[in-house]
């Protein structure tokens, strides 16, 4: 039992040398949408700006390998998807589906609210925000 632990514990060990997932570099917003208000904005970024925006704030534990890999690959595909801070230069960026998305509870996705329970708005504030969503991509994409 005690080897099979120690190999755990050097297998761990070697994963920390594995770069992938450690890259976190803050990128500099190149522009974002004409939010409907501020508390629209505000909320956006308590929820969802972790991985829908350059302002990531990266955890401690997002340098500790394997759960790096795992966070660094969801921001990575938030990004890709959508990304309020590269508005407007990036194809992908669909605002309507935004609030959709958190209307029907697929976002922010389960494992984030976990972890962040800041994100986990309440219905008040969620339809607030699904609201100010719906107005500033309605309004940025006519």
């Amino acid at each position: 039992m005690k080897k099979k632990l120690l190999y755990l514990v050097i297998f761990i060990i070697i994963l920390q040398f594995i770069p992938y997932g450690k890259d976190h570099t803050k990128y500099k917003t190149v522009a974002e949408p004409e939010w409907y208000n501020t508390q629209t904005r505000e909320l956006f970024f308590k929820a969802c700006g972790d991985c829908h925006s350059f302002q990531t704030e990266w955890p401690w534990y997002s340098n500790i390998a394997p759960i790096s890999w795992l966070i660094y690959n969801h921001v990575q595909e938030g990004r890709e998807h959508f990304n309020v801070s590269n508005w407007g230069y990036q194809k992908k960026n669909k605002g309507e589906d935004a609030a959709e998305e958190i209307e029907q509870g697929d976002m922010p996705i389960a494992p984030y609210l976990f972890l962040h329970s800041e994100a986990n708005l309440s219905d008040k504030y969620k339809n607030i925000l699904i609201d100010g969503l719906k107005k500033t991509f309605a309004e940025s994409e006519e």
